[in-house]
């Protein structure tokens, strides 16, 4: 992992901390932490070995933990921040955005994320794939989950970062995986 993107790790690990610290005196906006581990799922041009451990740190600044009807949950959205990091010197990414959830019964939900990502991968050499022709990307994630008890959740996940063809190359970033999540 280059310096800049570990500095980017730590500093949204330092912050993410902060806020929650502030937030449990105050009010309860640190609602969530993930964490999973997933595969890349581009096709052999893109793909990249290895595993990607991720953490997610999700805040409830709109009280979505109080939203009581679908379109009440739509309009609050939970924060969220977190990192993705290869095991094999593949691209590293730091994101942030916002986590819609839908209750789809006491047990099972969805959710729904969109926001943006830094990454380290490959912006010009296009021997090095992925090669994502930008550092800022769009982070989108989606993910099926299941309430085992009232704090501890399992979830299926998929995420994807690009440009959207702002930039020259957009090979994207693609990853599916399993996440373990600690609801407070």
């Amino acid at each position: 992992m280059n310096k800049a993107l570990l500095g980017c790790v730590v500093g949204t690990v330092l912050t993410a901390s902060a806020i929650s610290s502030a937030a449990l005196a105050q009010e309860r906006l640190f609602d969530e932490v993930r964490i999973g581990v997933s595969g890349s799922i581009h096709d052999k041009k893109t793909f990249e070995p290895g595993l990607f451990p991720s953490a997610t740190v999700f805040f409830d600044p709109f009280d979505q933990r109080h939203a009581e009807s679908f379109l009440d949950h739509m309009l609050r959205p939970r924060v969220h921040v977190g990192a993705i990091v290869s095991t094999s010197g593949g691209a590293n990414q730091v994101f942030a955005g916002f986590t819609w959830t839908a209750n789809v019964t006491d047990k099972l939900f969805i959710d729904l994320g969109f926001g943006g990502s830094l990454t380290d991968a490959s912006l010009d050499n296009p021997n090095d794939r992925p090669n994502v022709g930008c550092r800022a990307q769009f982070h989108e994630s989606a993910a099926v989950g299941y309430n085992i008890t009232e704090n501890w959740r399992v979830l299926a996940t998929i995420e994807h970062s690009s440009n959207a063809d702002i930039c020259d190359q957009n090979d994207g970033l693609s990853y599916a995986g399993i996440a373990v999540g600690y609801k407070f």
